[in-house]
């Protein structure tokens, strides 16, 4: 027992002699709310303001072909021929039908004439005055229908020659001449318009209101507000927005926001991917930090903040974009505060750290 004693007595000097472990030598930096210009990055798709398929609305083989593949069309251009002579003989035939009709009407009209004319003299039984009214009636119906068959055969008459919806861009035809089309079903080709062309990205929900005020602002002249990338290429003119979906979407809690770019070159192509960039309210002071003083685990960042007796504590953050070696912080800290920036990797919770070299700890280096 007494043994024992002596050792816990030893034991105890011992850590007294030793004392509290060294303080932490690291480099510190105060936190400090500044203006700084950067740029919010989203996912973009360049889409065609205005698109669709044009389709054959006859069926029948491509008679003609009146563009070149990528050629830029015209309203009303005339783009496709399919075989007319099955339609214009229809036509033929229900014209002619319709003269058949009216004929009859004519000669049923000029019976109920002649009939009422002679039932005014009680010359003729009541019976067949009421025929012939019923027969003209019934012409008159063979003649409307007569008119509606000629429409019907000559709408199909001209969707045998199918032309530009709007002007714009026609792409590679999906035909050839010969090729045997079907009504409603075979897509001939693709026109877009181009210039401008529209820019679709998403945005979180708690963004809409400012996006909502860049709208209402609208595009001013040399309005640098709202670009896009390539890699590393800048397209070199600006956009507005045009437009903001009418809805959330409840599986993403995003919104589609559409904006508008010119495109003369027609450099900008339907389908591309780019980067759309939103420069940021430089009227508002924003709080950055050295990228290095920022740890992450499992997914969640912290930095240690100098405390009471120059104690370290860990302290979350919410980070925003990272501009060159600064990032962004976006919750988590305050002007003003200490953040240990280099000797991280050395820390753990309550650490003492000093600023001072280790040489210069204890009142400097033995003799």
């Amino acid at each position: 027992m007494g043994t024992l004693l002596l050792l816990a007595a030893c034991g105890a000097k011992q850590q007294q002699q030793q004392g509290p472990p060294p303080a932490i030598p690291v480099t510190v930096d105060t936190v400090e709310a500044k203006q700084a210009a950067y740029y919010d990055e989203y996912p973009g798709t360049v889409t065609a303001l205005n698109q669709t398929e044009i389709r054959a609305q006859v069926t029948g083989y491509v008679t003609g072909i009146y563009f070149k593949d990528g050629d830029k069309v015209k309203k009303g251009q005339r783009l496709y021929s399919i075989d007319q002579q099955l339609y214009n003989a229809n036509y033929e035939q229900a014209l002619a039908n319709q003269a058949v009709q009216e004929t009859n009407l004519l000669k049923a009209q000029k019976d109920a004439d002649r009939y009422h004319e002679l039932d005014k003299n009680d010359a003729i039984a009541k019976q067949q005055v009421d025929y012939a009214d019923a027969a003209l009636e019934a012409a008159k119906k063979q003649v409307s229908a007569a008119k509606a068959g000629v429409n019907a055969v000559r709408a199909n008459v001209n969707f045998a020659t199918i032309y530009a919806p709007f002007t714009g861009t026609i792409g590679i035809s999906q035909v050839r001449m010969g090729t045997s089309v079907v009504a409603g079903q075979s897509v001939l080709n693709t026109v877009s318009t181009d210039n401008p062309i529209a820019i679709d990205f998403t945005v979180d929900q708690k963004e809409i209101y400012r996006f909502s005020q860049l709208q209402q602002q609208g595009k001013k002249a040399n309005d640098s507000t709202f670009s896009i990338a390539f890699g590393n290429d800048i397209y070199p003119l600006h956009g507005g927005i045009s437009l903001i979906d009418r809805a959330v979407d409840p599986q993403t809690g995003t919104i589609k926001t559409r904006l508008v770019f010119p495109n003369d070159k027609n450099t900008l192509r339907a389908g591309m991917s780019t980067t759309v960039r939103v420069l940021n309210n430089a009227s508002q002071k924003i709080i950055t930090i050295p990228y290095k003083a920022v740890t992450e685990q499992l997914g969640e960042f912290f930095v240690y903040v100098v405390g009471d007796s120059s104690k370290v504590s860990q302290r979350k953050l919410t980070l925003g974009k990272q501009i060159s070696t600064d990032i962004i912080v976006k919750d988590g800290l305050k002007e003003g505060e200490e953040i240990v920036v280099q000797g991280v990797q050395n820390l753990r919770e309550g650490a003492v750290v000093t600023t001072k070299p280790p040489q210069q700890q204890g009142g400097g280096p033995k003799k």
